[in-house]
């Protein structure tokens, strides 16, 4: 039987990056398609579903962020952003867009090549069946989640979609309900590896997390800041049939 490839697009407006990145890639057994911008990008779309997506941050005309913008609108694609700008409000603003990942120029294709592979296995771990010991939908608050859709539900059955990276966060609080997680166990717990230096994108990822609860980082009462010690989830998780 024949594997389909995972499709990729590269969107960056270097020739030379996509060139390279296009032949790494495919080298590795990936199907890489490129874009040099938003409307080659867009054009793409129409006749591609890609299993994810590298987005160049500073694009000619409408920018990664503009882009990573449009997509979550209407998909939860996984996004690895790229960018050679050193400020980390930028990385801040593409997390909380919703992109998957961020990668500062210049970079080692090997690395970029680990980001892709561990994002993809955490988007195929959402959006898998689940496991025969989980409960399709599970109870905690006043929410409910449907594993299978990944889709949060109010008392008044009213649905709010996930992004990847909101669900698998989620997924660990639920794991965990009523025990302090630190920002090193829910980057290790989410990302399957260590949290580089001073990285606070777990902070932003419990803030995004936080809104598509209502709350905020002032009053939330489902998840809590444990000062100096990490974050917990207040509620009780039980399964419904």
């Amino acid at each position: 039987m024949t594997t389909t490839p995972v499709t990729l697009i590269v969107v960056d407006d270097d020739p030379e990056i996509r060139e390279l990145l296009a032949d790494y890639l495919g080298r590795h057994g990936y199907r890489a398609l490129t874009a040099q911008d938003a409307p080659a990008l867009r054009a793409l779309l129409v006749d591609e579903t890609p299993d994810l997506l590298v987005v160049d941050l500073m694009l000619p005309g409408d920018d990664g962020f503009t882009l990573c913008r449009e997509l979550r609108r209407d998909s939860d694609v996984p996004i690895i952003m790229l960018t050679a700008s050193a400020d980390e409000t930028d990385r801040i603003l593409g997390l909380e867009l919703g992109a998957d990942d961020y990668l500062g120029k210049p970079f080692n294709p090997r690395e970029l090549l680990a980001r892709i592979k561990a994002v993809l296995r955490r988007a195929r771990a959402g959006q898998g069946p689940p496991a025969p010991a989980e409960a399709r939908v599970v109870a905690f608050g006043d929410w409910r989640l449907d594993r299978l859709t990944r889709a949060l539900i109010d008392t008044h059955g009213q649905q709010i979609p996930l992004s990847g990276a909101d669900f698998q966060l989620l997924q660990v609080f639920l794991a965990h309900p009523e025990r302090v997680l630190s920002r090193e166990d829910l980057y290790v717990l989410t990302r399957g590896r260590p949290s580089p230096p001073l990285d606070r994108s777990i902070d932003v990822h419990v803030c995004r997390l936080r809104q598509r609860l209502g709350e905020d980082a002032q009053h939330s009462q489902l998840i809590r800041t444990v000062r100096g010690a990490g974050y917990v989830l207040t509620a009780r998780v039980e399964a419904l049939p």
